[in-house]
């Protein structure tokens, strides 16, 4: 089983200018990075908030402590306070053996096989405002490990697809890079090729929830 990691080193691009503002979330945003909490900002402040938003794709990344930035923040605490057990709730089907599940709420998913838990929880990106990644009980029926998308001309490597166009499959940016996806379910390299070699046609898929923002 693979642990839910969060990489929050710092990134190797910075912005251009830092803001000397004070945001909403300024405190918030100090202690989740491991800066002193005064709510002031500061220029090592703005250096380390900057360096997180450049990191995941935040826009504009600048170093302010706004709601989108705090909004990233606060979804991977609550992804890590999930630890090993993803369907603690018993909303993901244990009656269907083999089970890939996506808790779009939470941004999580993992493999299961009745109530083991085979693989993960991962953090994925899932569909964005509009192009939500739909909910309910589905099955894998195509797999196309070097599929590249036609509609957006984008490389799609690892798609195992389960609902019309809405795939399972790698990208190359963060997993916390607002706004989402166009409707798949968005992972990393490594988690997708864990993925292709644990699932196959005809496998159960069930995605449940609601993205924040959606």
């Amino acid at each position: 089983m693979a642990p839910l990691t969060l990489a929050l080193g710092a990134a190797p691009a910075q912005a251009a200018s830092c803001t000397t503002q004070t945001g909403p979330y300024q405190k918030k945003v100090e202690k989740f990075l491991g800066r002193p909490v005064d709510g002031k900002q500061s220029a090592a402040d703005c250096k380390a908030i900057s360096a997180f938003q450049t990191k995941h794709g935040i826009q504009p990344n600048y170093g302010y402590a706004g709601p989108v930035t705090w909004g990233v923040m606060d979804l991977m605490q609550k992804q890590k306070a999930v630890g090993k057990k993803p369907n603690k709730s018993g909303k993901c089907p244990t009656n269907k053996g083999r089970i890939a599940c996506v808790n779009l709420t939470l941004q999580l998913s993992w493999i299961q096989d009745g109530k083991d838990l085979v693989y993960g929880p991962v953090p994925v990106r899932t569909g964005r405002d509009g192009y939500e990644t739909r909910t309910g009980l589905k099955k894998i029926y195509w797999r196309h490990i070097d599929h590249h998308s036609t509609i957006y001309d984008v490389p799609m490597p690892y798609s195992q697809f389960f609902d019309g166009g809405q795939a399972f499959h790698s990208v190359g940016v963060s997993m916390w890079n607002p706004p989402g996806s166009h409707g798949c379910v968005n992972m990393t390299k490594t988690a997708a090729k864990k993925y292709w070699s644990l699932l196959k046609t005809g496998d159960d898929v069930y995605v449940y929830g609601r993205k924040p923002g959606t």
